[in-house]
């Protein structure tokens, strides 16, 4: 087995701490040459013999590897994708689920699985497994089966898993997860997802009758409105639930899944709050927490919406995937890794921290 990767350096500090304003963006080329340290780096000196990375989590961050991997060019047929496949497989539960048994987190665990199942899908031999898996996170869904109509805040969202409370995360992971493996915007799963994913936004309006976006109108996105309302940014003096990047970035990306078009008020409302944010040097109202989860969000949200500039509140265009690839190639370690110095949500784990930063790269060569 790998040793932890988890006690910081303090080389590694200075380098997630180091300024993305660069005076040159990053090349295709240092781009490419990023990737392949950064997957040097996970399949020679992080992926234990059974194929896992970072197996005392589970194998969600197994699943995020093999992802980046093949996302960021290394074929699903290669050795290391194999092993950690199989890892991943070893998980299969007999009610569709990939997961430890007895697992807290199986909803998450599962989504995020099925990206990994999509990515390797590459001769169909997958189509059965990963079929159960949707059937199994669409079951955990909230929704009537748990007594949750569409006027309760928590109708449509998915959480962590054990009936958890749902959350814009789990909910956009889910959701992502569904749209990669060719479920339709129009299924019933992505729908009611939709009605959950609007709840979490600061937009007043008929899509969001809660309280808290009545506080706060700023037209950003939180963690959840369900079981009280929570932002992992914290509240306004008023019990208003701030907005931050990452949430922000998730419901524009699962909105766009469900088929919300660009002149939609919620879409428009968005773009219009991380314009006002636009920034890659940290996770706007979270700062470094969160950074490179932050970063993949970005990516896949921009890349999505199809532009390939973004123009912020001031009016500047930006070449979005120029600055985001110039920021996580400015934090590469020497070592191929990277790794935040603020340990918030287990991105001081070289694993996770790096499957992140590939996952977003992948995004940033030319089309």
């Amino acid at each position: 087995m790998r040793p932890s990767s988890r006690p910081l350096a303090r080389a590694s500090l200075a380098m997630v701490l180091l300024p993305s304003c660069f005076a040159h963006a990053a090349t295709p080329d240092a781009i490419r040459a990023a990737i392949a340290k950064g997957s040097a780096f996970l399949v020679g000196k992080e992926q234990a013999a059974d194929g896992s990375f970072s197996a005392e989590v589970g194998p969600a961050v197994t699943a995020l590897a093999v992802t980046a991997l093949v996302r960021s060019g290394t074929p699903a047929d290669a050795p290391a994708v194999q092993r950690g496949l199989a890892y991943l497989l070893s998980f299969k539960q007999p009610d569709g689920g990939i997961y430890a048994p007895g697992s807290p987190t199986a909803n998450y665990e599962t989504s995020i699985g099925l990206l990994a199942l999509a990515a390797c899908n590459t001769d169909g031999s997958l189509d059965d497994t990963i079929k159960a898996a949707a059937d199994y996170v669409k079951h955990l869904q909230w929704d009537d089966g748990e007594g949750k109509g569409p006027a309760d805040p928590a109708y449509g969202g998915a959480g962590y898993g054990k009936k958890s409370r749902p959350d814009l995360s789990n909910t956009q992971f889910m959701v992502e997860a569904l749209r990669t493996i060719g479920t339709s915007e129009n299924d019933p799963a992505i729908q009611r997802a939709l009605a959950f994913v609007s709840r979490t936004q600061n937009l007043p309006g008929p899509h969001n009758t809660t309280t808290f976006p009545e506080k706060n109108p700023d037209g950003g996105f939180y963690y959840t409105p369900a079981a009280g309302g929570e932002s992992q940014a914290g509240t306004t003096p008023d019990g208003g639930l701030r907005s931050y990047g990452s949430m922000t970035y998730a419901g524009l990306k699962s909105m766009i899944y469900a088929g919300v078009t660009k002149d939609d008020p919620r879409v428009k409302a968005a773009l219009a709050w991380l314009a006002k944010h636009y920034t890659f040097e940290e996770n706007p109202g979270m700062g470094d927490a969160g950074l490179f989860y932050y970063f993949h969000t970005a990516a896949k949200s921009l890349d999505v919406l199809g532009v390939e500039t973004f123009a912020d509140a001031a009016g500047a265009s930006h070449a979005w995937r120029d600055e985001l690839s110039t920021a996580i190639v400015a934090r590469q370690r020497e070592d191929g890794a990277w790794q935040n110095g603020n340990d918030r949500w287990m991105e001081g784990e070289t694993d996770l921290a790096t499957a992140y930063a590939l996952l977003a790269l992948s995004y940033c060569l030319p089309k």
